[in-house]
């Protein structure tokens, strides 16, 4: 059973905030291992599997980034160790912003600094207004738009994915 189902909800990037956390806090109660207390030890690692399930469910669906990387599994579109290749515009879009950080490694310069992290902002900022779009109309999508939608929202994930390390770099 897949998070959404568990929340009786359809895959969707956008969910309400609040339907999530009412299902959370239901499935908590309905599921409290304390209230299992005198049931078979069977039925007491049932309840706390469930449990589990919910509380990693809650912690999924309420985070936006976790929820995108997890709908891309879910769909098959994410695989362990693969190897996706990012488009070669971004690339050397990235190569540019690397050698510039590699040259203030040698010489420093508060100045240049900022104009880099201005570009990563502006990147992040039209990467994330890109996958508002691919997201907000996501559910009213037929089969064959959805699946055109995942792909490019893949994409982002994995540029998105690239920022984020050099962000890290940034900030070091």
């Amino acid at each position: 059973m897949d998070y959404f189902e568990l929340y009786g909800l359809s895959i969707s990037f956008n969910p309400d905030p609040a339907v999530i956390k009412q299902k959370f806090y239901e499935l908590s109660k309905k599921y409290h291992p304390d209230f299992y207390i005198m049931e078979s030890q069977e039925k007491q690692e049932e309840v706390l599997e469930l449990s589990t399930l919910n509380n990693k469910a809650y912690q999924v669906l309420s985070d936006p980034q976790k929820r995108l990387h997890y709908i891309l599994e879910l769909k098959g579109l994410l695989t362990e160790g693969e190897n996706y290749v990012l488009p070669q515009h971004f690339l050397l879009e990235m190569m540019e912003v690397n050698e510039a950080l590699m040259e203030l490694e040698f010489e420093p310069d508060a100045g240049k600094l900022l104009a880099i992290k201005a570009e990563v902002d502006l990147i992040e900022k039209k990467l994330f207004d890109e996958l508002l779009v691919l997201t907000s109309g996501f559910e009213t999508q037929d089969e064959e738009q959805q699946k055109q939608s995942l792909l490019k929202i893949k994409d982002l994930y994995y540029r998105n994915k690239y920022l984020l390390r050099l962000r890290e770099r940034l900030d070091k």
